[in-house]
């Protein structure tokens, strides 16, 4: 039971870290977007 106990614990750790990244990868890619809006309404 204690096994079981402390694999949760590990794989809940694991998941929380996974969603900060996801959310730091999306952060990126939308402030990667906005340069390229701004580029091309720039160009008009």
């Amino acid at each position: 039971m204690r096994k079981i106990i402390v694999l949760a614990a590990a794989a809940a750790a694991l998941l929380v870290s996974a969603c900060n990244t996801i959310e730091g990868v999306g952060r990126d890619v939308s402030a990667a977007g906005r340069a390229v809006a701004d580029t091309a309404r720039d160009a008009k």
